[in-house]
C-alpha cells in the first residue's frame, strides 16, 4: 500500500486504498453497496489547524477574539438543555376574513400550472430515494423540502380536500422518515383527511403509515414487520489467503473502521455500539407505533415476534384499516367527497403541486430573512473534472455560499442543513472555519437530517446550536490509519517493485511491498494519535466542553440524535421547523412573527446539467462511468467519513447508483 489513510470515521469504514499499480479494491462487497466515493489517499497534514485556529490551546486568545467565546465556554460547560429551546411546534391557524378573500382572488389569477380543481385530493407516492436538496422541475425523484412544503400548502389550500399517500419501499434514513411523519401529523391538525396505501410494507413504511387516519393494503400486499437487524462482514481471512496484510492503527475504543479488513470477528466495543444504536431505533419504533395504534408496547413487540405476514391477520389485529385495491380506495374517496361514481376523482400529483407557490394559498413570509444552506452527500474540497454536478458537498462552492450570507446584511440568521456521512477532512475543517466566522456575525443553527457524522458532524459543531432528529446518526469523532502490505501477494503473482529513496521515512507510504519497520510503525502510531487529539480538541472547543468530557463521547462512537443530546454533542431534538424557531430566538425575532426562508442552494440538477450529463449517452451510462472514475481517483487528504455499513443497515442511505454498484462490485472481485 503506497499511502497512509487517516479516517475520523465511524465503525467499519473501509480505510484502505488500492495500489497505484494493481486493481485491488478496498471496497469490499457490502461497502460497495454505498454511493459515497471509495476511500482515498490520506495524509496527516489535513488535520493540522488552520492559520487562524489553534489546537495547542483550545481556549486561545485568538479564538476568543475572532469567534467571540464567552465565560460559559471558558468553564467548558454548556448548561442549556433541550427544554431551554423553543419547540417550533406547528399550530394550524385557519385563513379567515379578509385574508380568505385575498386567497380566493389569488387563485382566480393563478398561473396555469398553479390551478387546481376545488375538492382535489393531493396524491404523493413516497417511494425509493428521498433527497434533502431542493430539486428543480427537471430532476426526477423526491425532495424532502418539497414533500414537507406540499403538506404545509395542502393544509391551507381550500382547493385540497385531503391527501392520499402511496407508501412503498422507502430508501432513506430514519431522520427523513421522522420529518415526513411530523408533517403528516401537522397536516391532520387542519381537519382534512390523510390516508395511506401500502402495497409493500416494512418498518419504515409502517412508521409513516400509522400516522395516517386510515391504512389500506391490497390482498397480495407484502408485509414483513419482523424487526430490525445490523450486520458486519470481515475479510481478514480472505486477505490472508491471497497474501494481503492490512496494518491498522486505531485511536478510540469504538473506532472500528478497518475491522472489516483487520479482524475476523466483531470487537466487543463495536458490538456494544451497534447494539445500542439498534436498540434505540427499535425502541423508538415500538413506542411510536404503539402510541399511534392505541396498543401497549408489549403487545406490538409480541405481535412482531409472531412473524405475522398475512394481511387479513393485520386487519383483524387493527394494524390496517381494510384490504382493498387502489381503485377501491379511490372509490371510497369519491363517496367521501360526494363525487359521482361515473366521474373522475379530482386529483393533483406531487410534481404538479410542487409548482404551486405558498403565496398562492395564503402562506406568506415576513420581512425578516433566514438563509437555508443545504449540505448533502460526501464532502470534497474541490470539484473534480469527472464529478457529477450537485452530487455532493464541494467545499469551495459551499464556502462561497457561507461568505455570501456572512457579507449580506439582509439575513438575520442562517441554518446549515446537513445530510452527510463526511468525506475529506481538510474540506470539513475549511468549512468549519467559515461557519464559525459566519456564527460570529449572526446566529447559525445546524439542522441534521439522516446522518451528520464524521465530516458531517465536523461542519455541524461550528454552529451556535445543533438540532437533530432523535434517530439521526451523528458523532463519530475518531481516527484510524492503515495501509496494505502486499509483499506476499506480489510474490504469488510474480510482481516485483523496488524503491530508491532519500530520507529516513520517505518510504513510509510508498513501500506497500513490505511491512512497517519498527521506527516507521512508531511514527505511524504517533501521527495517528496526534491527528485524533486535534480532531477531539477542536470538537471540545466547538461544543464548549472540556477535553476530558469530550473524550467520553468521542473515541469514534456513533450516536443517535437522542443519545448525542444526552452527551452534549447535540442541543435539541427536532426537525427543520425547530431549527427555525431557535434561529428566530437567537436573532431576537418574536416566535409569533413570520419569517421568510431563503434557499441559498439552487435547485439541482438544472436542465443544462441534465443535457450535459446524459444528452449523448445511452441511459446515462456516460454519467455512471464519470461517477465511477470519480470514485477511483486519488486525493491527498484525510477522510472524515462515516461507515458504509451504518448506512445500509440502519439508514438506507439513498444515493446508490445500481449500475455503478455493479461495476464497483466487479472491480472489487478482481
Amino acid at each position: 500500500m503506497s499511502k497512509l489513510l487517516l479516517l475520523p470515521s465511524t465503525p467499519h469504514l473501509t480505510s484502505f486504498q488500492r495500489s497505484h499499480s494493481l486493481s485491488f479494491s478496498s471496497s469490499i462487497p457490502f461497502q460497495s453497496q454505498f454511493s459515497h466515493t471509495l476511500p482515498r489517499h490520506l495524509s496527516l497534514r489535513a488535520f493540522n489547524s488552520s492559520s487562524s485556529s489553534s489546537f495547542s490551546d483550545p481556549k486561545s486568545k485568538e479564538e476568543e477574539n475572532i469567534l467571540g467565546k464567552g465565560e460559559e465556554e471558558e468553564n467548558g460547560i454548556n448548561n442549556k438543555s433541550d427544554e431551554d429551546y423553543p419547540s417550533g411546534e406547528f399550530e394550524f391557524e385557519p385563513i379567515t376574513g379578509w385574508r380568505n378573500f385575498l386567497v380566493k382572488l389569488k387563485m382566480l389569477v393563478a398561473l396555469p400550472w398553479e390551478r387546481v380543481r376545488k375538492g382535489s385530493v393531493l396524491t404523493m407516492k413516497l417511494r425509493g430515494q428521498i433527497s434533502d436538496q431542493v430539486k428543480s422541475r427537471f430532476s426526477p425523484g423526491l425532495s424532502l423540502p418539497q414533500i414537507c412544503e406540499n403538506f404545509l400548502k395542502a393544509a391551507y389550500d381550500p382547493r385540497i380536500s385531503g391527501i392520499y399517500l402511496h407508501i412503498d419501499s422507502l430508501n432513506c434514513g430514519w431522520g427523513k422518515v421522522e420529518e415526513i411523519r411530523r408533517h403528516i401529523l401537522n397536516f391532520k391538525k387542519s381537519g382534512k383527511f390523510v390516508v395511506a396505501y401500502v402495497p409493500t410494507c416494512q418498518e419504515k413504511e409502517y412508521y409513516l403509515a400509522c400516522a395516517c387516519e386510515e391504512i389500506y393494503a391490497p390482498p397480495s400486499a407484502y408485509f414483513s414487520l419482523f424487526g430490525l437487524t445490523v450486520q458486519a462482514s470481515f475479510l481478514r481471512g480472505v486477505l490472508e489467503n491471497i497474501g494481503i496484510e492490512p496494518q491498522v492503527e486505531r485511536i478510540g475504543k469504538y473506532k472500528s473502521a478497518g475491522d472489516q479488513l483487520a479482524r475476523t470477528t466483531m470487537s466487543e466495543e463495536n458490538c456494544e455500539m451497534l447494539t445500542a444504536l439498534l436498540d434505540s431505533i427499535y425502541t423508538n419504533w415500538l413506542d411510536k407505533v404503539s402510541s399511534a395504534k392505541g396498543k401497549s408496547r408489549e403487545y406490538i413487540e409480541n405481535f412482531i415476534n409472531e412473524g405475522i405476514y398475512q394481511v387479513d391477520r393485520l386487519k383483524k389485529e387493527g394494524f390496517i384499516s381494510n384490504i382493498i385495491y387502489d381503485d377501491e380506495v379511490i372509490a371510497l374517496l369519491k363517496e367521501r367527497l360526494g363525487v359521482k361514481i361515473d366521474k373522475n376523482l379530482p386529483m393533483v400529483d406531487y410534481r404538479k403541486y410542487s409548482r404551486v407557490r405558498k403565496w398562492t394559498v395564503g402562506i406568506s413570509g415576513g420581512k425578516d430573512l433566514i438563509a437555508i444552506i443545504r449540505a448533502s452527500g460526501s464532502i470534497s474540497r474541490v470539484d473534480s473534472q469527472f464529478s457529477v454536478s450537485s452530487s455532493g458537498i464541494i467545499a469551495e462552492k459551499f464556502i462561497e455560499k457561507i461568505r455570501s450570507v456572512r457579507e449580506s446584511k439582509k439575513y438575520k440568521a442562517a441554518i446549515i442543513r446537513i445530510d452527510s456521512p463526511g468525506g475529506d477532512a481538510l474540506a470539513s475543517d475549511l468549512m468549519w472555519r467559515e461557519i464559525r466566522l459566519l456564527a460570529a456575525s449572526k446566529p447559525v443553527i445546524a439542522s441534521m437530517s439522516d446522518v451528520a457524522a464524521s465530516g458531517g458532524y465536523y461542519m455541524a459543531m461550528a454552529a451556535e446550536a445543533i438540532v437533530a432528529e432523535s434517530l439521526t446518526l451523528t458523532g463519530s469523532i475518531g481516527v484510524v490509519t492503515g495501509k496494505f502490505n502486499l509483499g506476499k501477494l506480489y510474490e504469488k503473482i510474480g510482481f516485483n517493485k523496488e524503491t530508491i529513496s532519500r530520507g529516513r521515512y520517505a518510504e513510509l507510504f510508498a513501500a506497500e511491498q513490505r511491512p512497517f519497520r519498527p521506527d516507521e510503525a512508531e511514527l505511524f502510531a504517533k501521527s495517528a494519535q496526534n491527528a485524533y487529539k486535534q480532531f477531539r480538541d477542536k470538537a471540545a472547543l466547538s461544543r464548549s466542553m472540556t477535553v476530558d468530557k469530550m473524550e467520553e463521547v468521542a473515541q469514534g462512537r456513533v450516536w443517535t440524535g437522542k443519545d448525542a443530546a444526552s452527551g452534549g454533542l447535540v442541543d435539541a431534538i427536532g426537525g427543520l421547523s425547530r431549527a427555525i424557531a431557535i434561529a428566530k430566538s437567537k436573532a431576537k425575532i418574536p416566535q409569533d412573527r413570520k419569517v421568510t426562508l431563503v434557499e441559498i442552494s439552487r435547485p439541482s440538477p438544472s436542465l443544462p446539467e441534465i443535457l450535459f450529463g446524459v444528452g449523448n449517452t445511452f441511459a446515462g451510462v456516460d454519467r455512471t462511468l464519470k461517477e465511477l472514475l470519480q470514485g477511483l481517483t486519488f486525493s491527498d487528504g484525510v477522510q472524515a467519513r462515516m461507515d458504509g455499513i451504518m448506512f445500509q443497515t440502519l439508514e438506507g442511505y439513498p444515493n446508490a447508483n445500481p449500475i455503478l454498484l455493479i461495476i464497483k462490485d466487479y472491480l472489487s472481485s478482481l
